[in-house]
């Protein structure tokens, strides 16, 4: 089985691509309203998952995708290619949680 090292290095890549991703600093929250802290805490959380989850479905989609290609197996490729777009669309959204997060602290100091 030739995809099988292959897999193996993408969940290995996607798991670091997670670690890093969870483990960046978070914003300091400190306006001194303890409920708009929260929310912007929220958001903040809510893109670093929405990220990670997004750069890890958007790795095994181009993975997919890779062999597809290489097996010939249009199907697999498509398939890979949809997974990688809905992967980038969560990245993308990850990011804007993120803004949303900066933007609530920094109106509120």
């Amino acid at each position: 089985m030739r995809a099988l090292p292959w897999i193996i290095a993408g969940v290995g890549i996607g798991a670091g691509v997670t670690i890093l991703l969870l483990s960046q600093s978070q914003s300091d929250y400190a306006t001194g309203y303890d409920r708009v802290e929260d929310v912007a805490h929220k958001a903040f959380n809510w893109g670093t998952k929405q990220r990670a989850e997004g750069k890890g479905r958007s790795f095994v989609g181009a993975v997919k995708e890779g062999i597809g290609h290489v097996a010939g197996d249009a199907d697999l490729a498509n398939a890979g290619t949809a997974e990688r777009v809905v992967g980038d669309i969560k990245d993308a959204a990850g990011q804007v949680g993120h803004a949303v997060g900066e933007t609530i602290h920094d109106l509120n100091r």
